[in-house]
């Protein structure tokens, strides 16, 4: 399945010189913020699949006129086309800005969302604007990344975690992805191509940790995700764990 990444600049190919056709063999599209609500309401009509966004931190004028037809997943977790997105948008908080956040704020959003991580049995993808510290930010305020994104990733393991913010263009030596324990990291800014297969986790990956889980050989925790049979697994995954408890 591809899904199509925007972030922070408008593709003109896509908006002012569209051609029928361009966004034709998309089924998912995500926007990783600062973008004109105009725009995406018009990449969600041409293609006429689910757009998932968080918002940027210029994306105050969403208040007003948010984008149309598309879903907002900023401190949600929504499912789009059988992909778990998981929305945590904004920036390090840098003027008092609105969609700031301090490194504690941050943490506080990401535990307010646990229980709806459980629930889905994981996450596949985390929707973000700023970056993780360290893995393509910058060393200003504005652009610094998130330290509570690593631990996020390292909880529960999600196989992409999208941002904007940081321009490809401040510098030579920025790049486009970078790898943390088991997530891949994409700066989606202007526009990426992702073709991934729906479920990212295969069938044998949860049989195997299933029957792990079934003798003893691993405990189950919140941190092991579920795709594909997701409630039936969900279910044997929490009747497993009361098991374990007893």
């Amino acid at each position: 399945m591809k899904i199509l990444l925007l972030a922070d600049e408008e593709v003109k190919s896509l908006y002012d010189y569209y051609q029928p056709g361009r966004l034709s063999g998309y089924e998912l599209i995500l926007s990783a913020g600062d973008l004109k609500g105009e725009y995406l309401t018009f990449i969600e009509t041409m293609a006429n699949k689910p757009l998932v966004y968080v918002h940027g931190n210029h994306d105050t004028r969403y208040d007003v006129k948010p984008p149309e037809g598309c879903i907002c997943a900023d401190d949600d977790l929504v499912v789009a086309k059988g992909v778990r997105i998981l929305g945590l948008g904004g920036t390090m908080a840098y003027n008092g800005g609105r969609y700031q956040y301090t490194e504690d704020e941050m943490e506080k959003r990401i535990r307010k969302l646990e229980r709806k991580i459980r629930l889905a049995g994981g996450v596949d993808i985390v929707l973000t604007h700023a970056a993780p510290m360290g893995l393509g930010d910058a060393e200003d305020y504005c652009h610094r990344g998130f330290e509570a994104f690593l631990a996020l990733m390292k909880k529960y393991k999600p196989v992409y975690l999208v941002h904007g913010h940081t321009h490809l263009n401040y510098g030579m030596q920025m790049q486009r992805i970078h790898h943390y324990d088991e997530t891949t990291i994409i700066n989606a800014y202007e526009k990426h191509e992702l073709d991934v297969t729906v479920p990212m986790k295969t069938a044998e990956e949860d049989d195997r940790i299933l029957k792990e889980a079934a003798s003893g050989v691993i405990a189950v925790t919140d941190r092991l995700k579920i795709t594909g049979k997701d409630s039936l697994l969900y279910s044997v995954y929490t009747m497993v764990k009361q098991m374990n408890r007893q």
